[in-house]
């Protein structure tokens, strides 16, 4: 590598340290976005019909640690969703 392409990696690594490894922009609208979108392929893969997700809420007061309570709103119904990490996923339609 030339001593240019070390300077760039070196500030790469050092903007992430710096920043926390954040980036710059309205990250909480695209992290609700991908979960509502997370949340529709697994339960699709379960065999539950998502119809367009249009978004997801966590609901802090079922939720606890390692224990997600999300409530899916997808365009043909709304639905609650239990989930421990690597299993398939309680599914409860709502409406």
């Amino acid at each position: 590598m030339t001593a240019y392409r070390y300077f760039l990696v070196a500030c790469l690594l050092c903007g992430g340290i710096l920043f926390g490894g954040q980036h710059f922009g309205p990250a909480p609208a695209a992290a609700q976005d991908s979960t509502k979108d997370v949340l529709a392929a697994q339960i699709r893969e379960q065999g539950v019909a998502c119809d367009q997700p249009q978004r997801a809420v966590r609901d802090a007061k079922r939720s606890r640690p390692d224990y997600d309570v999300w409530i899916l709103t997808c365009k043909n119904a709304t639905y609650r969703v239990s989930r421990y990490p690597d299993m398939a996923a309680k599914v409860e339609q709502l409406r």
